[in-house]
């Protein structure tokens, strides 16, 4: 490119009989103005063709991606006419280094903003299509993960930059590398927490809203934060658990439950007659039928398990198409009532504990 545009200037100087500089500098304005020309055309086909275009689509991901590339790649562009018009001056020859090593920082900058701005359209466009999904997504985790992009996007920059100025990186990535290992040994337990929350939000054992069981706490999940997690108990208090501890421990999460496995035990007196425990079954499974009860979805079974210590127990399991806890609670006693009225018209009695104790008479 320099040696078209020295030989450019050496026409136009014998041409118009000027002397050879004054011909330099009319060709860096003509490239100059020829790249002012193609960013502008550049600019136009963004604005009237592709915007135009990314409007019909469904999706309103690429109107965004677009707005906010537009004007870099026209900075882009300027930035290059500037350079190629300065660089065919003879005056800057001599300081050609330094004239090359500042437009490649500016390249690199510019490059790298633009890099960070269709990220965070990236990731603002995907948390909100999570919450138009009623999925709501910590305002602090998108923080911390756009500062690390951010931050990584920042370092490749900063490479970049040190290797335009031919500066060896093998000592600059042995240094990065020990500063990160002391930071990280120092902040052990701080970065733990963070890719917990990350772990979280990647895996989703369990999201905002979610009932969930750890170890002896059972409550709701209010808010996912980059260290720690808050649940609301049943007893209505806070608990705040960090996130490094919450994924190494087993949870129980009913939001996932699609329909819920009842298990239950009744026991009737040793003195039930045979035929009568014959009938129980029977009685079990015209009661708990889901063609009366609302949200049962299907029994299983009703089995005359054991012999008690103070029973003879049947056990039965159903299924209902529902997770809400109240609704679950509703059906079982209206399964309670209907068992003890039917038992009542049978006669049947109900166990509880009883205990005999025989004596002797002393001889």
């Amino acid at each position: 490119m320099n040696d078209i545009a020295t030989d450019l200037a050496n026409a136009i100087s014998k041409e118009l009989g000027i002397p050879q500089y004054m011909g330099e500098i009319i060709v860096s304005i003509l490239i100059f103005l020829v790249a002012i020309i193609i960013g502008w055309i550049v600019y136009i086909i963004f604005e009237r063709y592709v915007k135009r275009l990314a409007e019909k689509t469904k999706t309103k991901l690429d109107d965004l991606i677009i707005e906010n590339i537009k004007m870099p790649i026209y900075l882009l562009i300027l930035i290059a006419g500037i350079y190629f018009a300065v660089a065919s001056l003879s005056i800057i020859k001599k300081y050609a280094f330094y004239v090359d090593s500042f437009f490649k920082v500016a390249e690199i900058l510019l490059i790298a903003f633009a890099i960070t701005r269709v990220l965070n359209v990236l990731i603002g466009w995907y948390a909100e299509k999570r919450e138009r999904k009623g999925k709501e997504i910590s305002k602090h985790l998108l923080f911390v993960l756009k500062k690390m992009i951010q931050g990584t996007i920042a370092l490749f920059a900063f490479l970049a930059i040190l290797s335009a100025f031919h500066i060896d990186l093998s000592s600059v990535v042995v240094g990065l590398g020990i500063g990160g290992l002391a930071i990280g040994l120092a902040m052990q337990n701080i970065l733990s927490d963070i890719f917990s929350a990350f772990t979280i939000y990647f895996d989703r054992p369990f999201e905002v809203g979610d009932f969930i069981i750890i170890g002896e706490y059972m409550g709701t999940v209010k808010k996912i934060g980059i260290k720690s997690t808050r649940i609301e108990l049943l007893q209505g208090e806070e608990l705040v658990v960090s996130n490094r501890e919450l994924i190494n421990r087993e949870i129980r999460n009913f939001k996932k439950m699609r329909r819920r496995r009842v298990v239950f035990t009744i026991g009737v007196t040793y003195d039930t007659p045979l035929e009568k425990l014959k009938k129980i079954p029977e009685i079990i499974k015209d009661i708990i039928d889901p063609e009366k009860l609302q949200y049962v979805d299907q029994l299983e079974r009703v089995h005359f398990k054991e012999f008690g210590p103070y029973s003879l127990n049947f056990e039965i399991v159903y299924y209902l198409k529902t997770k809400d806890y109240i609704k679950y609670m509703d059906t079982q006693q209206e399964i309670n009532f209907r068992i003890k009225e039917a038992f009542e018209k049978e006669g049947i009695e109900m166990a509880f504990p009883t205990q005999t104790i025989y004596l002797g008479k002393q001889q």
